[in-house]
């Protein structure tokens, strides 16, 4: 029997349309059924120069169904190139095209002479999530787009990559905090996503001479693809740097791969260290005084944010995890790696992660769990309500993220650390106002 999925933490493939709006002045063109965009569209930070209301479409209907659609995409391919002021064009399928066999690809290929770029991905909703569609849209610009034939390389040009842009709400603001860390090695950090960068960034990519990726799976085969197209070796972090222990961590990983000299590595960790422990330092008596909380927490979010902070929690602030529940549906080829890393906490210590999508399984096993007081449960917004159930200190730090706005901020690093202690701790004396 098929299984109803309540409360869902991500959507069809189709919505990584978000990963071409994230690249400035890259625009979708949809080959799918009306209101597959306006549904996709979350409001979430989706406005901007090409709003999803916007966004071209085919919106296929019967007549195609029966008749084929290309001659349709064709059309709304032509016209988007007239009409709309952009630098890149990128058809994305849904569910119905696929289904009904148009040859995409053999269309767009009709226009590889075209004023601006015109590109192409299948990312039908039955084929997965749009985790995975993030994927399908950048192997797919890296193969269109980027010449076959790298040039010649540009020392310390690292292209860098993490959470795909809109479903993980703090996607720019941690790209942001990445991109200054690889910098504070020597390097030149090139991202393709937000203010600033775009397709001249694309461009660039087949110059670097490395590939990062932060992500425990999403993304990876992309990145590999790209990297073994250019000759740039990939490193693989799977784990988002939060807090001290993990970022601390990260420089020296970065500055090993790109065989950046020892001193630069100590010298940017020894300073960023410096600043982040004189805050730990002041606030101290709040972290281990205050008996406000539970030393056990529980993290219901996507592979990437479930293990980051786990590894934040237990390494840098002593607290002990419960289960945590990965939400993310990830490939079963990843999964094995994903739950080693829920082992490899500091003081021997290890966590079970479970991977579980059906919202009232992960509430009723949460009720279930004996906490030993008020514990921290951080998650969506789906969560609030078991929170207050349980009841424990609930902060929002994932999708859906309806009760909370994130424009630029972030949790990744040094200072990323620092901030997601004050989200926690406001939380938690919360309690203490009558």
């Amino acid at each position: 029997m098929a299984r109803i999925l309540d409360q869902p933490r991500y959507k069809c493939a189709l919505a990584a349309m978000q990963t071409v709006q994230a690249i400035p002045r890259a625009i979708p063109i949809l080959h799918s059924g009306p209101g597959c965009g306006a549904k996709l569209n979350d409001n979430s930070g989706t406005s901007g120069l090409f709003s999803p209301n916007i966004f071209p479409c085919t919106s296929v209907s019967e007549k195609e169904v029966i008749f084929g659609g290309t001659d349709k995409l064709k059309e709304t391919i032509e016209n988007a190139l007239k009409i709309i002021d952009a630098d890149m064009f990128v058809v994305l399928t849904g569910c119905t095209s696929e289904i009904i066999g148009d040859d995409v690809g053999e269309v767009v290929q009709q226009f590889k002479n075209a004023s601006k770029p015109v590109l192409y991905a299948n990312t039908p909703g039955f084929r997965g999530n749009n985790y995975e569609g993030h994927d399908w849209i950048l192997k797919a610009l890296f193969e269109q787009y980027l010449p076959l034939s790298p040039p010649k390389k540009r020392k310390g040009l690292v292209n860098l990559f993490a959470g795909p842009p809109m479903q993980d709400p703090f996607w720019l603001g941690n790209l942001r905090e990445l991109e200054s860390l690889v910098a504070a090695l020597g390097l030149t950090p090139n991202t393709i996503f937000g203010h600033g960068r775009g397709v001249l960034n694309i461009d660039r990519m087949p110059e670097a001479e490395f590939n990062v990726l932060v992500s425990p799976w999403v993304g990876i085969e992309s990145a590999r693809f790209a990297a073994e197209r250019y000759g740039a070796p990939l490193l693989h972090y799977p784990v988002l740097p939060i807090g001290a222990f993990e970022t601390s961590k990260f420089l020296r990983a970065v500055g090993e791969f790109a065989d950046v000299d020892t001193v630069t590595v100590e010298r940017a960790v020894n300073e960023r260290e410096a600043e982040y422990y004189y805050y730990i330092e002041r606030y101290a008596d709040i972290f281990l005084e205050q008996r406000i909380m539970s030393k056990r927490f529980v993290a219901v979010s996507d592979s990437q944010y479930a293990l980051a902070y786990t590894k934040f929690l237990v390494n840098d602030l002593g607290m002990y995890p419960t289960t945590q529940y990965l939400t993310d549906s990830p490939p079963e080829q990843y999964r094995d790696a994903i739950t080693a890393e829920f082992r490899r906490l500091n003081y021997g210590i290890e966590a079970e992660a479970v991977f579980e999508t059906e919202c009232r399984q992960i509430h009723e096993r949460m009720k279930a769990t004996d906490f030993g007081g008020y514990p921290l449960i951080l998650g969506s917004s789906w969560e609030r309500t078991v929170a207050q159930e349980i009841p424990g200190h609930f902060v929002n730090i994932s999708y859906p993220m309806v009760d909370r706005l994130v424009i630029n901020g972030h949790v990744a690093g040094y200072s990323g650390g620092l901030k997601l202690l004050e989200d926690i701790y406001t939380v938690a004396r919360g309690k203490l106002v009558l």
